[in-house]
């Protein structure tokens, strides 16, 4: 039993960190810092907090709003893998981040909601994959917990990440973290690709 959770746990745990992209996300705060005037670490503290809520609730929900809706789980699985893959290939291009800064650019942060939670944490593809992952649990809670905490390990490792750029911001290499958040697109690309074939697979066994 417990080595099936810890086989969960590590597995979601590497496929939020490759779509959360930690390191990734920390190349655009650290182009935000100069736009937060007051309370940095506070900021940084309650938009990786809000972000892991807003993740847990579509977790929680997501199953219940793919029913509502009357969407099947291999129709999410083609679509989000597409969403996903697409988002890959923007981080291989270095296009997420420029696509990102440029939405925020201009803006003095004073809240960690916007840009911070949402949509720099808990954007599209964080909300996509963790629909997925909870439609695909089936019900087990103890699975369901798993993919939680893996949620929150992430986050908190960002929120880490965050409060170390806040005081050593001039001796980090933003080009090295993009790098580095190209090499994670790979993975991502690979793994959206995975999406589109189960959803694919899942479907033909109903015709």
């Amino acid at each position: 039993m417990l080595n099936e959770i810890l086989d969960v746990y590590f597995r979601s745990f590497i496929f939020y960190f490759v779509v959360i992209d930690p390191l990734g996300t920390v190349a655009i705060f650290l182009t935000l810092l100069q736009r937060i005037k007051e309370n940095k670490n506070k900021i940084a503290i309650e938009a990786t907090f809000l972000a892991f809520l807003i993740l847990v609730f579509f977790f929680i929900m997501g199953k219940i709003i793919l029913n509502h809706l009357n969407i099947s789980l291999y129709s999410f699985k083609i679509a989000g893998g597409i969403i996903l893959l697409l988002i890959a290939i923007e981080m291989l291009l270095d296009k997420r981040s420029a696509r990102k800064e440029k939405s925020i650019e201009g803006k003095i942060i004073s809240t960690s909601i916007f840009p911070l939670a949402i949509p720099l944490l808990a954007g599209p593809a964080a909300i996509t994959s963790v629909i997925v992952s909870s439609s695909s649990t089936s019900g087990n809670l103890i699975s369901s917990l798993a993919h939680i905490f893996s949620v929150f390990s992430v986050l908190l490792i960002t929120c880490m990440l965050f409060l170390v750029i806040i005081r050593s911001e001039k001796f980090i290499s933003k080009k090295l973290l993009q790098v580095l958040s190209r090499i994670i697109g790979i993975i991502l690309a690979a793994l959206s690709v995975q999406f589109i074939l189960d959803g694919l697979r899942e479907a033909s066994k109903t015709f």
